[in-house]
């Protein structure tokens, strides 16, 4: 889709359709001023009506866009009305759509925000279907705003917004397609076309180094694991800080010995979108170019069942040199994100976020709805908070407690790696807590957040991206 700027008046603005907020309770000059007054139209949030041939507008019709109360709306409501603006038009087989920011709402940072709106909601997973008859999609979305740097804002929000997408793409890719050393082959790309420094860590390599725990997941595989390591360096760097960024790619959680039930299993192969996250904000942050060096780390296995598959009551010894014993082959993730965070802190990454797909507790406690966030540092949290609000991703700071750790203690070995029934998603952060030693970190649990089950209006169902743009903007921010 083509992302244009104008800064013709709207009322001369010629277009397919021409997009309009209306924000509930307020009373102004509009070509739709006697279905307001009548009460039809009441600009409720996602509330869509469309004019055709509107009377006093070279538009061919006018789309009047409900924003809710203006005293609620920021740059989250704007991203979410223009994409489900854009999923409205689309539906209609309408080709380009320009969206109107009158002055009360001409800024840089909601140019950003329309345009990754109108990028995230133009986007469909529909790539393995053989008949697209069926698929609609804009060809182009204008801003029409006069507002100065809104060239700058609208190719940012471009940026972030093909980067979630990215994400998607790969969360939507099934397992057979999207093996480990695959996502691998992703990552040679980003890093070839964006400038990135590459490494992948094979089997022998992971072998060789002690990454005793990852590779006990991916026992049971015929597909061999790997660690993508990609490296941003700052043209003029600000500071000594190293950005870790450690991304959980499960390409296929079966459950592994302690298998998973047959409902619902289809869907694991999202449970490496904290890694396509991960991967997605590379790919953004080397087009962004913010003044800090980081350092992205994605371990990748398939965990499956086989003659060769870990067992529970198999005893690892993990990078770090600490024991685990594997009580639930199922809490694989954590197993593998403790050796990606040792080997990152090796890498010299002065501070630390981590995103998986890690627990079904944490969707129990926050649902759909919010990321659970966990921490060892109160500052970097705070940083990692302001900077998912600023992009609109709902973020919840979660309990880290010793009384968490003690459920981990092992008979047999330093740990095992599940610690009872209640609080998982803190047991599960206290245990990944272990391998950070002092260094700042947070973790980010996005079971709930990195998967839709149903479409919304404004996304498509399926992968999210959940946080692709805060990770970008942690980095663009950081001071």
């Amino acid at each position: 889709m083509k992302i244009a700027l104008d800064k013709t008046p709207t009322d001369s603005l010629k277009t397919s359709v021409l997009i309009q907020l209306q924000f509930e309770g307020e009373r102004h000059a509009s070509i739709a001023q006697d279905l307001i007054d009548s009460g039809e139209i009441a600009g409720k949030s996602l509330e869509f009506t469309i004019l055709h041939k509107a009377e006093d507008s070279p538009a061919r019709r006018v789309l009047i866009a409900g924003a809710g109360k203006r005293s609620e709306f920021d740059g989250a409501a704007l991203r979410k009305t223009v994409a489900a603006a854009v999923r409205f038009v689309k539906s209609k087989s309408i080709r380009d759509a320009a969206l109107a920011l009158d002055r009360s709402l001409a800024s840089t940072a909601n140019v950003s925000a329309a345009v990754e709106g109108a990028i995230l909601g133009n986007f469909e997973l529909d790539s393995h279907k053989s008949d697209k008859s069926g698929s609609k999609s804009l060809d182009r979305f204008t801003v029409a705003v006069d507002v100065a740097g809104a060239e700058e804002a609208a190719e940012q929000g471009r940026i972030l917004a093909e980067a979630q997408n990215f994400a998607r793409m790969l969360g939507n890719e099934p397992p057979n397609i999207l093996t480990p050393n695959v996502l691998a082959q992703h990552a040679r790309e980003v890093g070839a076309k964006f400038g990135l420094d590459c490494e992948i860590l094979d089997r022998d390599r992971l072998i060789q180094l002690g990454f005793g725990a990852l590779l006990g997941v991916a026992m049971g595989s015929a597909e061999p694991p790997v660690l993508i390591v990609l490296r941003y360096a700052p043209p003029s760097p600000s500071g000594e800080i190293n950005l870790g960024l450690i991304g959980k790619a499960v390409t296929f959680d079966s459950g592994g010995i302690s298998i998973k039930p047959a409902e619902g299993m289809e869907q694991m192969k999202y449970d490496m979108m904290g890694g396509a996250t991960v991967l997605g904000a590379m790919q953004a942050i080397a087009q962004l170019k913010p003044a800090i060096a980081v350092t992205a780390v994605i371990a990748s296995v398939e965990n499956m069942l086989g003659g060769r598959a870990q067992r529970p009551s198999d005893i690892v010894k993990t990078l770090s040199g600490k024991t685990v014993e594997v009580l639930n082959t199922d809490a694989e993730g954590r197993m593998i994100l403790a050796d990606a965070l040792t080997y990152a802190g090796r890498l010299g990454c002065t501070h630390l976020i981590d995103a998986a797909t890690l627990t079904g507790a944490v969707v129990v406690a926050l649902g759909h709805t919010y990321t659970g966030v966990f921490s060892n540092d109160d500052s970097l949290r705070e940083r990692w908070m302001q900077a998912a609000e600023a992009e609109g991703e709902r973020m919840w700071h979660m309990p880290m407690h010793d009384e968490f750790k003690e459920r981990l203690k092992g008979s047999f070995a330093d740990l095992q790696n599940i610690g009872g029934r209640y609080g998982g998603a803190s047991i599960a952060a206290n245990f990944l807590k272990e391998f950070v030693n002092q260094t700042p970190w947070v973790h980010l649990d996005i079971a709930g957040t990195a998967w839709l089950e149903e479409a919304k209006p404004w996304m498509a169902k399926g992968p999210t991206g959940t946080p692709v743009r805060s990770f970008a903007r942690l980095a663009l921010d950081w001071k």
